[in-house]
């Protein structure tokens, strides 16, 4: 295909290009949801491929969110019409040139599980696969709202009714992230980022965030992702526990308290995605009706 043109898209510009990245088969995003994105990240870079008629394909780098050091993540499509002709090798060149001025030396990204063309793609320019993420659903109209049922001793209460126990979730999420599978090297993020980038983005909210008390200490905590676009949908985001407190009931209690809140406020579905080495969570999900489907591979390779 020839005359493809791949250039930086600014926020004045940003309607345009959700718009093509959501003919291109990805998630599908707002313009706010992106401006969240950046926002929470270090540093974001938005491409567009067009031909001067159409546009063809959208990426977007982000660095310094969620990735190991030297590392950045990629979202990359190209609309269908004009697979196999070299936009998607175009727009990962332009990522590739964004990441390697930062000093990035990897990049990482995730591939739909049934998506076979596009990880053979990935696999042809050096990525490997570091990760697989199985999706779990449960339809919401099939089960009744659960009762939460926590341990004794413990004390199931919303964030948004105990505001000041940030910092205590904050102690917890420091241990769950490190122990999730796959994210052993990543780095854990100073409180104050912390409480920006994963407490509270656009669809994040206090009253949709559990948080297990023993006395007064947070030994667990779980929450939901509400998505502006998908709004009959909510996702599990995360569900940590102390490593002292676990194997005691703890993130069962956590997650009917999510079922049931989700179901008195009306959502069709829960989702999650789980890391397929994480025995824990798979069993507690499973346990709680969720149905596997395709999920996403994570793939990592040279700038």
């Amino acid at each position: 295909m020839t005359g493809v043109q791949i250039r930086e898209i600014h926020e004045g510009e940003l309607e345009r290009w959700v718009a093509a990245q959501n003919e291109t088969g990805l998630r599908p995003g707002t313009v706010e949801v992106f401006l969240d994105w950046k926002r929470q990240a270090r540093e974001t870079i938005w491409l567009l491929a067009s031909d001067g008629t159409e546009d063809l394909g959208t990426a977007v780098g982000i660095g310094g969110w969620h990735e190991p050091p030297r590392v950045a993540r990629f979202e990359l499509g190209v609309v269908p019409t004009a697979r196999g002709h070299g936009v998607g090798s175009s727009l990962l060149a332009g990522i590739g040139a964004w990441a390697a001025a930062l000093d990035y030396h990897e990049l990482l990204c995730e591939v739909k599980e049934a998506d076979a063309a596009s990880l053979a793609w990935t696999e042809r320019r050096g990525f490997v696969e570091v990760g697989r993420h199985s999706r779990l659903v449960l339809d919401l109209a099939g089960v009744e709202a659960p009762e939460v049922a926590p341990p004794d001793g413990i004390e199931i209460v919303t964030w948004a009714e105990h505001p000041e126990l940030a910092r205590g979730i904050y102690a917890v999420a420091c241990e769950a992230y490190a122990d999730v599978p796959g994210d052993e090297d990543e780095v854990m993020h100073s409180f104050e980022d912390w409480l920006s980038m994963d407490m509270q983005g656009a669809g994040d909210r206090p009253e949709a965030t559990w948080v297990a008390l023993a006395g007064d200490e947070a030994v667990g905590y779980a929450k939901l992702h509400l998505s502006p676009v998908r709004t009959d949908v909510a996702s599990h985001d995360m569900t940590g526990v102390l490593r002292a407190w676990r194997r005691t009931g703890i993130a069962g209690a956590l997650k009917r308290a999510e079922i049931a809140w989700a179901k008195q406020n009306g959502y069709a579905q829960l989702e999650t995605g789980n890391e397929e080495r994480n025995d824990p969570i798979q069993r507690l999900n499973a346990q709680h009706g969720y149905v596997l489907e395709p999920g996403t591979v994570t793939v990592r390779g040279p700038v």
